[in-house]
């Protein structure tokens, strides 16, 4: 009896040193144990990094994500990583801060399906997060600073180490290869790339429409939903480029595996997209890339990963 009342006080010690110890000290902080935490779905199975895996700069790894009881969903997963220069969120742009983005997974009934009501029961109910959000918000878990712990945590998701970076902003001109800079070349010129994809994350803020809307097989509508205005149909958010090498697949429906079938597709819309409806000027002739342009192309991109995903190249 003695033994098992020591390893019963052993166990509760070790407990609350464990408890303590992974005390948040801040909103991002704890946004970060509300990003992992399965809680905040209806069968408590998934997380937002269930779909949003930090191993791939956040993004998923699935053309579509599944969902509660493996639902799926109809986009492809984004990456939760360098956002916070943008103006909305999601592939439509229906979200227009990163608080309401933060929330809206949890409501969708193809993704975490819970009432945000039901999530605040759950905190509430929880000792361990009631704790947290009294000493970091001075208040119990609302829907206000729920989002904006969430929120917090996705704005401290920024990469700037990468040989890109390392050559281009650091002035190392060993940090890339003749390829990078051949292949950076080609994005600024003939790829026509930075038409779209400019600035410090590669993006434009904008939607375009790149052909991926046919009305058939193709039927996703995009910003036009959202807009109301069907001058914007089959027009999607242009995606930054930053850790790209290890987001795939691509597109917001991810019918692309790799960076390689994405080129082709740009370099020859019609070979792989026919019947596209009001595809951007942009794309209005073939770039007529020779197959070593490609490589160099693809070399660039891939420099565009930062150190810490180094090991996550495919």
């Amino acid at each position: 009896m003695k033994l098992f009342v020591f390893l019963a006080i052993v166990v509760l010690f070790v407990t609350q040193v464990s408890f303590y110890s992974k005390e948040p000290a801040n909103k991002a902080e704890l946004g970060e144990l509300l990003f992992s935490d399965p809680i905040l779905s209806r069968d408590r199975t998934i997380s937002c990094a269930s779909c949003h895996k930090p191993a791939f700069a956040f993004a998923d790894t699935s053309a579509v994500s599944l969902g509660v009881q493996g639902r799926k969903g109809v986009r492809n997963t984004p990456s939760a990583m360098n956002i916070t220069s943008q103006r909305t969120f999601f592939w439509d742009g229906r979200a227009k801060s990163l608080e309401e983005q933060a929330l809206a997974p949890i409501v969708n009934p193809d993704e975490m399906d819970l009432p945000i009501a039901t999530a605040i029961q759950r905190l509430n109910a929880n000792e361990k997060y009631k704790l947290y959000f009294r000493k970091i918000f001075n208040t119990a878990p609302d829907s206000t600073n729920l989002a904006a712990a969430l929120a917090a945590f996705e704005r401290t998701l920024e990469t700037s180490d990468s040989p890109f970076d390392n050559w281009k902003f650091s002035g190392d001109e060993h940090a890339v290869s003749d390829s990078v800079k051949r292949g950076f070349a080609i994005f600024n010129e003939k790829g026509k790339c930075v038409k779209c994809h400019f600035g410090a994350d590669l993006t434009a803020n904008e939607f375009r429409n790149i052909g991926l809307f046919n009305g058939l097989e193709l039927n996703d509508s995009g910003r036009a939903v959202i807009s109301g205005d069907k001058k914007e149909t089959g027009k999607f958010k242009t995606a930054g480029l930053r850790n790209v090498a290890i987001t795939a697949p691509y597109m917001h429906n991810g019918m692309f595996k790799t960076l390689r079938e994405v080129i082709d597709f740009y370099n020859e819309p019609d070979k792989v997209v026919t019947k596209g409806i009001d595809r951007d000027t942009i794309l209005a002739k073939p770039l007529g890339l020779t197959e070593a342009e490609k490589k160099d192309l693809l070399t660039f991109l891939v420099s565009l990963t930062d150190k810490r995903f180094a090991k996550s190249l495919r």
